[in-house]
């Protein structure tokens, strides 16, 4: 199972982090902190698996992470969890957000936090693995995204008709007052 995703920068800014089980909001920060401060000393050349030790429940959970640029993405697993599949869930990952933002960076992560967590949502749910298949994870964010749109079109086109009414007749007669363009500004 997972027990967390981490995603922060080589200075130790955390830029996502997302919890599978409780802990105090204190505890969730010596985390972040330690599983930087354990990820970042490590040469680029060693093994991109270690043991958790302290950390999220002692010596059976594991820290698997990849380092892209200037962001590390660590997902803190259990025993039973593949070292392997989680590199390849973490590939893939990346891909679907380089994907998504088409040349993803860290600003991406900072300026559409939502995006990233739904994305990841689509992923990984309460610890799980639901999907890898990348071209799939993209339709269900697209077709998420639609619906938010089609959510949000009617009450612009509403506002929109309004704004438009008032414009080109020059004065809308509501039955007991009157707004004219006076009260909009057009340049």
């Amino acid at each position: 199972m997972i027990k967390a995703i981490l995603i922060f920068n080589n200075h130790g800014k955390p830029r996502l982090s997302k919890f599978y089980e409780h802990y105090s909001e204190d505890t969730e920060q010596q985390i972040i902190r330690e599983t930087f401060h354990l990820v970042s000393k490590r040469d680029e050349n060693v093994c991109n698996f270690l043991e958790g030790g302290m950390l999220i429940g002692g010596s059976e959970n594991k820290l698997i992470y990849r380092h892209y640029a200037t962001l590390y993405f660590v997902f803190c697993v259990d025993s039973s969890e593949s070292e392997l599949g989680i590199l390849d869930l973490i590939q893939v990952f990346v891909e679907t957000l380089d994907k998504c933002f088409e040349n993803v960076c860290e600003l991406d992560l900072i300026f559409h936090v939502d995006k990233v967590h739904n994305i990841l949502a689509e992923m990984v749910m309460g610890g799980m693995v639901l999907e890898t298949n990348m071209n799939e994870i993209i339709m269900q964010v697209d077709a998420q995204n639609k619906m938010e749109k089609s959510e949000f079109f009617p009450f612009f086109s509403l506002f929109a008709d309004v704004y438009l009414s008032v414009y080109q007749a020059g004065q809308v007669d509501t039955g007991t007052e009157k707004f004219t363009t006076e009260y909009f500004d057009f340049n």
